[in-house]
């Protein structure tokens, strides 16, 4: 399976929203000041009626571009695992061994976000907090199969494949990359979390990470199944 990335542009299924806010000032805007006020107040606090206050201007503008806030959640994930695929793909592009596309792509999909230059209105360093602490929330909902059907967690699915990809490069009689790949990938969101929160039942800590955790997981896994 291979997609192929031919520019650093972040394309976001125009389902999700009802204008798209990479189009206009005012839309950067309310992507910007989200990103800050979830993290601030979090998701189940945050309305469009404190956006409005925060960027000084009605709320009725903000929905013109998102139905409601579990969309603008829905267009900030996919903004997300759309950086991430960006990044996987260029990550492992010139790589000549599939023990080292392996390395990189685990990492790259467990580390702690640092900052970007990507975007002047994306602060991903804060965004992925907010896909740690939300991102299932995206999925907890009764119009999630139709949403999948709509293809709203398409580019999310193409970075679970991705390193599906890459684990079957290092071993092909693995029957479960599939699943080890969507472990890795949305376990290291619990990890953080639990970092963070509840350190108590997480050996990742500030000297042992979620990247090391999973890098000696995928090596012990593998080793019996290359």
């Amino acid at each position: 399976m291979r997609f192929i990335l031919l520019n650093p542009k972040l394309n976001i299924n125009d389902k999700i929203f009802l204008k798209d806010p990479e189009t206009s000032a005012l839309g950067k805007k309310i992507l910007q000041q989200s990103i800050l006020l979830i993290d601030e107040i979090g998701f189940e606090a945050y309305t469009f009626k404190k956006l409005g206050e925060r960027i000084e201007s009605n709320e009725s503008s903000v929905y013109r571009y998102f139905e409601n806030k579990h969309k603008l959640l829905l267009y900030l994930s996919s903004w997300y695992w759309s950086w991430v695929e960006y990044r996987l793909v260029f990550g492992v592009a010139n790589l000549t061994t599939p023990q080292d596309r392996l390395k990189i792509a685990i990492t790259i999909v467990t580390e702690d976000a640092a900052e970007a230059d990507i975007s002047e209105h994306i602060d991903v360093r804060l965004l992925k907090r907010i896909i740690i602490n939300n991102f299932m929330k995206t999925f907890l909902t009764k119009e999630v199969d139709e949403e999948i059907r709509s293809g709203f967690f398409q580019i999310y699915t193409r970075v679970i494949q991705r390193v599906t990809d890459i684990i079957l490069e290092n071993a092909p009689k693995y029957p479960y990359a599939e699943s080890l790949a969507s472990t890795i990938v949305e376990g290291a969101l619990h990890q953080h979390f639990l970092k963070d929160h509840l350190q108590s039942i997480t050996s990742c800590n500030s000297c042992t990470s979620p990247t090391d955790f999973y890098l000696s997981l995928i090596d012990n896994v593998l080793k019996q199944n290359v």
